[in-house]
């Protein structure tokens, strides 16, 4: 074991170094991708983001999130077999999009208002690319005029998926389906009882919220600084650095690709990017879920994708 860790930490430096080195060689080129990341950060996810990340923050320390979801939660309970507040993370995770998915499981998580399984199921198919962003971002750069069954494929994978993940499997079916009285949720809401006050949960959501949406300017900055990777391999083809630049960081890789590689990207949606990964993974830091499961969830959805895209490109069918 402490071989493999001498190797990833010389392997880490070594990349440290070369990235250290291009940012050096390429200053101006370094300063225009760090911009980039800033400017998608300040224009597209303080505006979008913050809002709602006050807003639930709000909901979830005042145990409003139940009250909230009382007309939906019936349907979804027969659907999914989830908790009021399992219900209401897959809606909010639908409508907001990443990474709030995944900061909402991780905030009820910590009000000890989800169990551990229930929190872990609901991560792997409620953390997505948000349809406000899809519809009107993805969908007109990629010039796509008819969105139908980009739209259907988007969202209708993860509800099926979910679907399949808390109803079929036996095991998750029982653990999920009794989540309201769930020994682990019943204990710690006895030791955490009540809710605060309006003016201490809005300050508490006011705080983390803005530690949170600053920590995610961080990755869209870092993940956009390592475009400059390729740099010195100029013959290497536009098609390969596009979907490299995707792989990094979606939105960027979406605004340099434009229309060359519009299947390859709406394939790497559901997968959201490393820097997604990296944003999901500081969302989930504080609590002991782990980030291995969300990644082969995300991994099988993705792959489901392709494979609807392939039916779709076999059949002459475009998206």
């Amino acid at each position: 074991m402490k071989k493999q860790d001498t190797l990833y930490q010389l392997l880490f430096t070594a990349l440290s170094l070369y990235l250290i080195f291009l940012m050096l060689r390429y200053p101006a080129l370094s300063l225009e991708y760090a911009s980039t990341g800033l400017t998608l950060w300040f224009t597209k996810m303080v505006p979008t983001l913050l809002p709602f990340m006050i807003l639930s923050g709000i909901m979830i320390r005042m145990n409003l999130t139940e009250r909230f979801v009382g007309l939906l939660h019936p349907l979804l309970h027969r659907i999914y077999g989830t908790s009021r507040n399992g219900s209401y993370t897959i809606i909010m995770g639908f409508l907001c999009g990443f990474p709030m998915g995944a900061r909402i499981v991780g905030e009820l998580y910590e009000q000890h208002k989800l169990s551990r399984e229930e929190s872990a199921l609901l991560l792997s198919f409620c953390n997505n690319i948000g349809p406000i962003y899809f519809l009107s971002y993805v969908i007109p750069t990629l010039g796509i005029d008819r969105p139908g069954r980009p739209f259907l494929l988007m969202y209708g994978i993860p509800l099926l998926y979910g679907f399949l993940l808390m109803r079929i499997r036996p095991m998750m079916t029982r653990t999920v389906s009794s989540c309201e009285n769930h020994p682990e949720v019943r204990s710690l809401r006895a030791e955490h009882p009540g809710s605060c006050s309006l003016l201490a949960a809005i300050d508490a959501s006011v705080l983390s919220g803005l530690i949170g949406i600053a920590r995610l300017g961080g990755y869209m900055v870092f993940f956009n600084l390592l475009n400059i990777v390729f740099q010195p391999f100029q013959h290497v083809n536009t098609n390969i650095l596009n979907i490299y630049r995707c792989l990094l960081e979606i939105t960027s890789g979406i605004d340099c690709s434009g229309r060359s590689i519009n299947f390859a990207i709406l394939i790497l949606l559901p997968f959201g990017g490393f820097s997604c990964i990296a944003q999901t993974y500081s969302m989930i830091r504080q609590t002991d879920l782990s980030l291995r499961p969300y990644l082969y969830h995300k991994a099988v959805q993705t792959a489901i994708t392709a494979a609807c895209y392939l039916l779709l490109y076999l059949h002459g069918l475009t998206p």
